[in-house]
């Protein structure tokens, strides 16, 4: 019975997105400047069509890339969920759009309603917050950092994302006060629909030593409706979520939960899952880093450098192929490093769709997220779901 295995490199955006000036990101393309502004070798993706998918999506090809594919399939992805964040993305991905607008917090300073903290206080009897503010997490960790140490204060910030981010120290304040606290927030910010509360714990005593570790954990809300990992798991499949997929989709749908820190650890873990899944398997990781640690710092050269070590190790992945498993490359959104300020770009995504048993070929560009979803579910036996139509 053939498996699947889906990849998402978080943020890895191709430009192009029809709709870009609704979200003030006309012009943005995360592989393209990239590219523009550091030599970057990727022969492994552009053999699977990288380059000739940033091509469509944009009508031309990044630097150190091609279009001309060695195999596979390869297209463009198109989101027609609201917003452009992670639960957006994801869910689509799964063969479920987002129906509905997110709730988000304004660009003021206090940003969170004043009853919602106090709230927040009373119930946790934590002795405040610092904060308060639209940020980039490792910038106000660094700012405040010591701050929380001294006060017992943890840190609250947002960004255009509609997530509420508390940030704590793993042993002063402690990592289980910190998950607590996040279920508490995520109780008093549901009712304005705000999609992840987020716990971003952090080690380090100074401002120069700070470092955010592996131990965070999504509190989100639960997809509108079954996705392809629900449809997977009832029809008595295993689901592996690797990284942070459990957390976004609240659990539903996983069979087995695998985490682990940093993008080598991640490819790690997927392997691992690869050499224990069953026939008929649903293999799912986020490859956080290039988002978090490079796409919102801004970082060119440490995205490429990512980019070049996953690239570097993809024919591990393509040598333990079964005959009839099935590998998905894509993206959940854009982040893209030369960029102003620190948030998600609206871009389309690449589709990089391999296996050893299918023609290689183009997939053109697919006007929603959820053919790809559709596309697993059909390659893995499944009954179609309501949103999105299968490409194999």
């Amino acid at each position: 019975m053939p498996r699947a295995i889906l990849c998402i490199l978080d943020s890895f955006g191709i430009g192009g997105a029809p709709d870009a000036a609704d979200y003030g990101d006309v012009g943005a393309d995360t592989l393209g400047h990239i590219a523009a502004n550091y030599p970057i070798s990727l022969p492994n993706l552009d053999a699977l069509g990288l380059g000739a998918a940033a091509k469509l999506s944009t009508g031309s090809i990044p630097r150190g890339l091609t279009d001309q594919p060695k195999g596979g399939r390869w297209g463009v992805g198109r989101e027609v969920s609201k917003g452009k964040d992670t639960p957006s993305g994801h869910w689509e991905i799964a063969g479920v759009p987002v129906p509905f607008d997110w709730g988000y917090f304004p660009h003021t300073e206090p940003t969170f309603p004043p009853d919602l903290i106090a709230q927040l206080v009373e119930r946790s009897g934590i002795p405040g917050i610092l904060g308060d503010r639209h940020a980039s997490g490792t910038t106000i960790i660094a700012e405040l950092g010591e701050e929380s140490l001294r006060t017992g204060k943890p840190i609250c910030y947002t960004s255009i994302d509609s997530v509420f981010q508390i940030a704590a120290h793993e042993t002063h304040f402690g990592l289980d006060r910190l998950y607590t606290l996040c279920e508490t927030a995520f109780e008093l910010t549901a009712p304005l629909n705000i999609g992840r509360v987020i716990a971003r714990p952090f080690v380090g005593e100074t401002a120069e030593t700070f470092k955010r570790t592996g131990n965070r954990r999504d509190f989100a809300i639960a997809p509108p409706e079954p996705t392809l990992l629900d449809r997977a798991k009832d029809a008595g499949r295993q689901v592996y979520a690797i990284g942070k997929i459990s957390d976004i989709y609240a659990g539903h749908g996983v069979t087995h939960k695998m985490k682990a820190t940093g993008n080598m650890a991640l490819f790690d873990r997927t392997l691992e899952a690869m050499e224990m899944a069953a026939d008929g398997a649903f293999i799912m990781t986020n490859f956080v880093d290039f988002d978090q640690d490079y796409g919102h710092r801004r970082d060119v050269p440490g995205y490429a450098q990512a980019l070049e070590a996953f690239d570097a190790r993809l024919p591990e992945l393509i040598s333990r192929l079964q005959p009839t498993d099935l590998v998905v490359l894509t993206a959940d959104h854009g982040n893209d490093p030369t960029w102003r300020g620190s948030d998600h770009t609206r871009e389309q995504v690449p589709i990089m769709v391999f296996s050893p048993s299918l023609a290689a070929g183009t997939l053109g560009i697919r006007h929603t997220f959820a053919d790809i979803g559709e596309s697993i579910a059909h390659w893995l036996g499944l009954a179609p779901g309501q949103h999105g139509k299968s490409f194999l």
